[in-house]
């Protein structure tokens, strides 16, 4: 397998920039052997069999971006990625400008000090940062904002839309996409069609934002 072969062309215009309403009015795209079938996320419940089962990833996005300041008054950014300590208060994170921050330096928030860059991780490409503050998800819930992917420009009015219906507990980098079109009652219907939910949290992390780099994505290391 080669890159070239999962490859295809998607034009710009066709990136939603806002989520559709009603949820589960998005597109639903269904392989039938070699045909394939158009439908709405909406119309799930008509190929769930008695038996089925649904499983469902509730972990929660952490609004996990943090817009800071260097004591020069430089711009900084912390994408928090991955909890490394239980309190809370060291995590695994993209920093900007990462080739100018140094380890022991203080960002900023209003003039109040609230992250303390570490080490590289071995990885190369993230640090260990740590939340000064004596409440870090208390913090974090304050001053960070939902970590949107690159191709969505603007902000969302609605921070709830970037969760599912189901999240649980605040951990993950980026959200479950596929789980955004579930509501309620969709999830009601399929239960009557005869599926079974079952959740499970997968947090969401650097790996999602990482670009494939290898020729062969089977190679792809994550």
């Amino acid at each position: 397998m080669h890159i070239s072969d999962i490859d295809y062309p998607l034009p710009e215009e066709l990136i939603a920039q806002k989520p559709i309403e009603p949820r589960d009015s998005a597109r639903l795209l269904v392989a039938d052997g070699a045909q394939a079938l158009h439908h709405v996320v909406s119309d799930l419940p008509q190929f769930i069999r008695p038996g089925d089962v649904v499983v469902v990833n509730d972990t929660r996005v952490l609004p996990a971006r943090l817009t800071l300041q260097r004591k020069t008054g430089g711009a900084a950014e912390v994408l928090l990625l991955e909890r490394r300590s239980p309190d809370a208060r060291l995590w695994e994170a993209l920093v900007r400008p990462a080739r100018k921050l140094k380890e022991g330096e203080v960002l900023e928030y209003f003039g109040k000090r609230v992250v303390r860059v570490g080490p590289r991780t071995e990885a190369g490409d993230t640090f260990v940062v740590e939340i000064t503050d004596d409440d870090p998800l208390a913090l974090i819930q304050r001053i960070g904002s939902m970590p949107l992917p690159p191709y969505i420009r603007g902000s969302l009015k609605d921070q709830e839309r970037y969760q599912t219906v189901y999240s649980q507990t605040p951990a993950s980098a980026a959200a479950p996409t596929a789980g955004l079109h579930f509501t309620p009652e969709l999830l009601a219907r399929v239960e009557q069609a005869g599926a079974v939910i079952k959740r499970v949290e997968l947090v969401v992390g650097l790996d999602t934002f990482k670009p494939i780099s290898t020729e062969n994505p089977l190679e792809h290391v994550i």
